[in-house]
């Protein structure tokens, strides 16, 4: 059986096995032919389902165009969740917050375009809070649909073939058997169930079957192709999160009207365009004033920022000047070798608990290190790229996520992960 027999198949299942059935529509390709299969085999077996589609606001006017059509197409026979709410969506072009607020009543006279008339605001969902993130209001919209639907099931499009998270997203729930009834393309959420029956295409079989049925898709996706974007590096995500950064000054040449009223609506979005996946945006390679060493660089980017993001790094810092002081990291023989040469001052321990051929090393905070190994290295410049890369978790520190952390992205590789 071909992959597209099979999702059609798996959608037939799940229409039968549950009460209600939606799909999480984008207004991407995957999401876009996920939706469209869902509607020629719920229309065979008289069912009805439903689109539940997240509204960020700033998007090209090409996937507002196709959402709204879509819509307009199915509005009769599917029920429609558009939702226009001020949930908290990453950004990655700020300096001064790592979040932003899609449709905040507050900033309504900055707001991209016109919300649409049909579109269900926060009033219609009692579970929103304001410190809710997207993802974590997915989830809840999924429970609360269960509320009147009963037994309910979330068609979501991911393909494993798009990136190891994607992957991981299905198979971690096979280690874990959280996936509903033996099928191993469900996750178990709380109370609604997650699906993902086009899960085993390839990008190639998403435009394979566009073409063949004749099926309407986003058109952005020819302007990407004409801009000379790789078919699998095209995205439609919210331009302002980490996947998009270097993609956001794709928005000034192909839909210059939205790009605009963009660099009014969110901090650092002009910043991001222009430098985005270049070393201005923090690697080995940037350089600071002459009069500053590194440290003296580093506090002061720190006074530049607002005092929450400044101590989230300071805490950061601490902790890896601690560790580095006390505990120390494993570095190789050749790295050793290298800060050996540079004259820095660091003590090789004989042994470490770690599965690593690498040895224990305790160090104080270089200023800056010549080393091949930068990135592994505890030194104060590494921590100005983090700030330079809005990188507010310090991962380019070697910093792993806290359990907060974990559990949301957790929830963003198990549901809606082209966020």
């Amino acid at each position: 059986m071909n992959v597209y027999d099979a999702a059609k198949k798996r959608i037939e299942w799940c229409l039968n096995e549950f009460d209600y059935c939606y799909v999480s529509f984008s207004g991407g390709k995957d999401s876009g032919v996920l939706l469209e299969m869902t509607a020629e085999v719920a229309a065979s077996m008289g069912k009805r389902w439903g689109i539940f589609h997240m509204d960020y606001e700033a998007q090209y006017q090409m996937t507002t165009d196709y959402v709204c059509q879509t819509i307009e197409r199915y509005k009769d026979v599917a029920d429609i969740y558009h939702v226009c709410v001020p949930f908290k969506a990453q950004t990655c072009t700020s300096m001064f917050q790592d979040h932003w607020r899609p449709w905040d009543a507050e900033m309504r006279h900055l707001w991209v375009r016109k919300m649409p008339e049909w579109a269900m605001t926060a009033d219609k969902f009692p579970f929103f809070r304001k410190n809710q993130w997207d993802y974590d209001f997915q989830e809840a919209f999924g429970e609360w649909l269960c509320e009147s639907h009963g037994n309910v099931c979330c068609f979501v499009g991911i393909r494993t073939g798009e990136s190891l998270n994607r992957w991981r997203t299905i198979h971690a729930e096979l280690e874990n058997r959280r996936n509903y009834k033996g099928r191993n393309w469900t996750t178990i959420m709380k109370k609604c169930v997650s699906a993902y029956p086009i899960y085993d295409f390839q990008l190639e079989d998403v435009w394979t079957a566009n073409a063949r049925n004749g099926w309407r898709y986003n058109k952005i996706y020819d302007y990407l192709y004409l801009a000379g974007v790789p078919i699998h590096k095209m995205r439609v995500a919210s331009p302002f999160n980490d996947c998009a950064a270097e993609s956001l000054k794709l928005y000034k040449v192909i839909d210059p009207d939205t790009w605009g009223k963009m660099i009014g609506r969110v901090n650092g979005v002009n910043f991001t365009g222009l430098y985005g996946g270049t070393t201005v945006m923090g690697w080995k390679a940037i350089t600071k004033p002459d009069h500053f060493t590194w440290k003296q660089y580093l506090y002061f980017l720190l006074d530049t920022l607002p005092k929450q993001a400044r101590d989230g790094y300071l805490r950061k810092l601490e902790t890896s000047i601690k560790f580095w002081k006390e505990k120390g990291g494993c570095l190789s023989d050749d790295t050793i070798r290298e800060l050996e040469e540079e004259g820095a001052q660091i003590e090789v321990m004989p042994s470490t608990n770690y599965n690593t051929d690498k040895k224990p090393v305790r160090m104080e905070y270089l200023d800056d290190t010549e080393s091949k190994a930068f990135k592994e290295i505890p030194t104060y410049k590494r921590m100005c790229v983090c700030i330079m890369k809005n990188d507010h978790l310090c991962k380019y520190m070697g910093f792993s996520l806290t359990k907060n952390e974990m559990e949301r992205r957790k929830a963003i590789q198990k549901k809606y992960a082209n966020l």
